[in-house]
This record gives structure tokens, sequence and C-alpha cells, in this order.
């Protein structure tokens, strides 16, 4: 194993995917399950994510969730990839947070985003537009000042105020300049758009001012990783979250998940077999050695400190089996607390 990847941290987000044949509920207790088997195999992390409205998503209440994620799990850290800061109040997002910490202290990330919802009909449910989204800077700066007592208010968040709840930018666009800066670590994917990625990362180094939330900057970079006995069936892990965003783009609704051989069987249109394929082009799949060998470049590319791993598929038991095979490659103990 190269000291490159035997440096950085791996870390799991689970956004709750449904699949074709099974219920919503089954996703989210799906979810608890494969928080605590990365547990077990010494990921560093697990985060859920935030989506409304969507068929193919079930992680509606991140902050919910995570909970019942800490509480089946005793070890690793547990957060949202995350919450969409521009969806709530600050003080309500602090207070969800004020209490995971005080339920599983030293426990809790505070992941948030700066995305509004998917579809206008969402947005209007939400009572929020697109705009909103652009006020993400003074957002995130609102909710910070209810952990530190700063409030001009003169209300205080309980039960957050002074507590500590590391916080994590989603840096799509604009967001990489706001982390930096904020002085945060920055997410940022994904790993099939190598040049986007590294001017954000640029960007975001270059605009860094240290804060008490961190001294210099972390870069956590984000993608599908799928780890397999042979390159074909790591790249049937793929095919059904391929289908669904092609099928998104073209038909406006981001469905569950279908079995990978029902999506080969399937007659498609020229425009879904481009965007199918765009799918699965420049994914980082394949057998141990072609995986390790991907990761070395990715973080010699951007000197991320962390990789932030976001397969969803149908078949969990080859997802769980890809999450056992990347634990292996990247030398994580399942057998320590914490890396």
């Amino acid at each position: 194993m190269s000291s490159v990847i035997a440096s950085a941290r791996f870390s799991v987000l689970d956004r709750s995917r449904t699949r074709e044949g099974h219920t919503g509920p089954e996703a989210l207790r799906d979810t608890v399950r494969l928080a605590r088997e990365v547990e077990r195999l010494g990921y560093h992390r697990f985060w859920v994510s935030e989506h409304h409205g969507v068929p193919g998503v079930a992680g509606s209440a991140p902050t919910v969730l995570a909970a019942a994620v800490a509480g089946a799990t005793r070890t690793i850290r547990v957060g949202t990839g995350g919450v969409m800061l521009p969806n709530h109040r600050p003080l309500v997002v602090a207070e969800q947070f004020g209490v995971l910490e005080s339920l599983f202290p030293g426990r809790i990330d505070m992941g948030l985003g700066r995305s509004v919802g998917f579809t206008d009909g969402v947005r209007r449910a939400l009572g929020r537009d697109k705009g909103d989204a652009e006020d993400f800077a003074a957002q995130l700066d609102e909710l910070l000042g209810w952990f530190r007592g700063t409030s001009p208010t003169g209300v205080h968040a309980r039960p957050a105020e002074g507590l500590t709840v590391p916080p994590f930018v989603l840096a799509m666009g604009e967001g990489a300049a706001v982390a930096a800066r904020a002085g945060l670590p920055m997410v940022i994917g994904d790993l099939r758009d190598r040049d986007r990625m590294r001017r954000g990362i640029d960007r975001y180094r270059d605009l860094f001012r240290p804060s008490e939330w961190a001294s210099e900057p972390y870069v956590i970079v984000s993608g599908a990783v799928a780890v397999a006995s042979t390159p074909e069936r790591a790249r049937r892990l793929l095919i059904p979250e391929a289908w669904s965003m092609a099928y998104s783009r073209t038909r406006g609704t981001f469905p569950p998940l279908p079995p990978a051989e029902r999506v080969e069987a399937l007659s498609m249109t020229a425009r879904e077999r481009d965007l199918y394929a765009s799918g699965l082009t420049g994914q980082m799949a394949g057998t141990e050695e072609e995986v390790a060998h991907a990761l070395e470049s990715v973080l010699e590319e951007t000197g991320a400190q962390e990789v932030l791993v976001t397969t969803s598929t149908h078949d969990r038991e080859a997802l769980l089996d890809s999450y056992r095979r990347l634990a292996a490659l990247a030398g994580l103990d399942g057998s320590a607390t914490r890396r």
C-alpha cells in the first residue's frame, strides 16, 4: 500500500437510496445497518444526506437519521453530508446539532450545503427559491454564531451554545470560496471531473483564512468508489445509479435504483444511452489493484486528506463487499476504535 493512501482517512456517505422492490423505511434501516458495518471496518466517519420529495431517496431528515446512526454505533464519527442550510433557519439547525452533540459528545460532524429543493414544486413546498442559496455565506455565519453565543438578537441557542461541533462545507461552485473565507474544511466532488475538482481545491487553498475551526485547509474529495473481484463486477455496482441519473435527466424525476440486470436489458433512446454511458465513464471502479492506483493518483493530484465514498447500488451485499475490499486496500484496522 502506498504511503499517500495509508495517510488518508476514508469515510462513507450513504444517501438512503430506495431500491426497486423495497420501501423507503427499508432504505433507512439499511443505512443504519451499513453504519454499523463500516464502523467495524474502521472507516473514520459516516454521513447521511438531505433530499426532499425525491422518489429515489428516503433520507429527508438528516439530523433525525444521524441520531439513529449514532445511537446504533459506538465510536465512528456521525454527521450530515449535508444539511442544506438555505432550507432551514440557522437557529433550528444549531439546536438540532446541539442536541446531537449533547447526546453523542465528540462524535458529531455538521456537514452543510447550499442547495435548495430539486424542483420548483419542492422549493415552493419548503417556502424557498433558488435565490436563497445566494445567502449561504451569511446563513453559515449566523449558524456558527449560535454556537459562539454572538447572536445580536439576544437569544441563546440551547443546548448548542458553547458546544464544539465541527462544521464542513459541501463545496459546489461558490461553496469553495465560502468554505475558504470561513476557514472551514471543504468536501468536494465528483471524482469524474478531475479538472473541475482541482480548480475548486486550488481556489479554496488560495482563499483560505485560518479560523477557530481549522488552522489550515482540509480537503475531503467525494465520489463513488466500487471495488470487486473483477472490473466487470465493479462496473455493475455503478449501473443502477448511472441509469437513475440518466432517467432523471430525461424524465425529470429521480427514481428508485433498479437491478443492474434490468438496466442491461432496457432499450434506451440515444440521449438516454449517452447520459447512461457518461454516468459510467471516469468512475473509480475495478479490482483492488486498479482502485488503489486510481486512489493514489487522486490523492497525489489533489493533496486531499480524506476520501468520502458515496457509492449507491441495488445489490446491498455487493455494496458491503466493496466497502470491505476498500477497507482492506486502504489498510483500515477493523479492530481499532478510531483512526
